[in-house]
């Protein structure tokens, strides 16, 4: 037993949505009186399915670390013994542990290995395991209400468990933690090989994930005017989303390494759900799509501005033209226009036009923040990347960038327009 088992989700990277089809067993484990004055029955009994190595056994430890309550394990091969009786002897005494200790976690790791399909087997060696499993399914069995006790099992081969294993009120609910994306895996191990490692760490996941989205790591710049143009166009993105509205995604990176044809790159974090975006949230991304131009002009002038800003024009055109044609954000009305003529046609004209007004504001930004833009400028031609916490950490430094007291009015205008 382990009575604190020092991990929580903190620990588990990864399986996001496998820690998320926990947390109702977390609050149970932690406030079981709370469920059961509710009349609430929680399901006690889990089937955590996947290949080895994806981190079963970690996330177990981590629901009971979250938890804080004790954690139990065993493996499905030690139950197994030559001398008859002691299999369900040993399951006998795991559950009068841990019913002892309750609130607890109790994890069975390869239980395939005595919880197989009965009757496959002819010999005393197959008695022995039928006996366990029995035991197993009455002390599953035995538990009365929401007793505490909750019970994790983890099959190397799930198609042969037993089905009185899965039947209702035992292992009858399955979540699953899958391998990782396998390109993503594969692009790892090879840059892996080439920079002479041994075993795969994050920087390599990082980087494969990058050239997955981007492309292929180019060149680096040299030192020059160059690199400086970049760098304040990069930083000219993520500063207009910070302090336009807190509902813009989050940046996640913002680098000088060049990838596939862009010179430098900035990575945003989708918010909840990023399939689902409002109209409040599409200005701010014409507005933040802007914001690398806008960074050019007013810190050198209209004259400098550079041709960096060719991938972001198409991208907020796309968006205005997509706000009239496909999504009904417009004094047309919730109407799809599919003719060819209609797309070209006045309206969509004028709400191209408001690209000018979201360009205002961006320019407008900039120059509210040149403190904290100069700043973030010196530092990412000095690391080359900076990440969301670097980020962050930087414009903490400056008072004076205070979402609270931005005027909004352009911005409400641009969108009611």
């Amino acid at each position: 037993m382990e009575p604190n088992t020092g991990v929580t989700f903190d620990d588990v990277a990864g399986i996001d949505e496998a820690k998320q089809d926990f947390q109702e067993i977390v609050e149970f484990l932690k406030t079981p009186a709370k469920f059961t004055a509710a009349s609430a029955k929680i399901p006690k009994d889990v089937l955590l399915v996947g290949p080895p190595g994806t981190g079963k056994t970690l996330l177990a430890k981590a629901i009971a670390g979250e938890a804080k309550v004790p954690f139990f394990s065993l493996s499905g091969s030690e139950f197994i013994e030559m001398f008859v009786g002691l299999g369900a002897s040993r399951v006998r005494d795991l559950f009068n542990k841990a019913k002892a200790n309750s609130p607890c976690l109790v994890f069975i790791d390869e239980i395939d290995s005595v919880g197989r399909q009965r009757g496959t087997r002819i010999g005393g060696g197959n008695d022995e395991r039928e006996r366990t499993l029995n035991q197993l399914l009455t002390e599953m069995d035995s538990f009365s209400g929401n007793s505490g006790v909750v019970v994790i099992a983890a099959p190397n081969r799930p198609e042969i468990l037993d089905s009185a294993l899965l039947r209702p009120g035992r292992f009858d609910r399955q979540v699953t933690v899958g391998l990782p994306d396998d390109s993503v895996v594969q692009t790892s191990a090879i840059l892996d090989g080439r920079r002479g490692k041994v075993k795969i760490t994050l920087k390599e996941i990082d980087d494969s994930i990058d050239r997955s989205v981007a492309g292929m790591e180019g060149t680096k710049m040299t030192d020059g005017k160059s690199k400086t143009f970049v760098a304040y166009h990069e930083v000219g993105h993520p500063v207009c989303t910070k302090t336009l509205t807190p509902g813009h995604d989050l940046v996640q990176k913002v680098t000088l390494i060049p990838r596939g044809q862009a010179r430098g790159l900035t990575w945003f974090t989708p918010g909840e759900d990023p399939t689902l975006i409002s109209k409040q949230q599409l200005f701010p991304r014409i507005v933040g799509g802007l914001g690398g131009r806008a960074a050019e002009e007013v810190t050198f002038g209209e004259s400098e501005i550079t041709t960096g800003s060719a991938g972001d024009l198409q991208q907020i055109t796309q968006i205005a033209r997509q706000m009239v044609t496909m999504l009904g954000m417009s004094e047309i009305g919730p109407w799809a226009l599919t003719d060819p003529a209609v797309q070209c046609s006045d309206v969509v004209l004028r709400k191209l036009a408001k690209n000018s007004i979201a360009y205002e504001i961006a320019k407008e930004h900039i120059r509210s923040n040149r403190d904290a833009i100069d700043k973030l400028v010196e530092v990412l031609l000095e690391k080359e990347t900076l990440s969301r916490d670097e980020f962050r950490a930087i414009l903490s430094e400056f008072a004076d960038l205070h979402v609270d007291e931005i005027d909004r009015t352009p911005v409400r205008e641009l969108i009611n327009a």
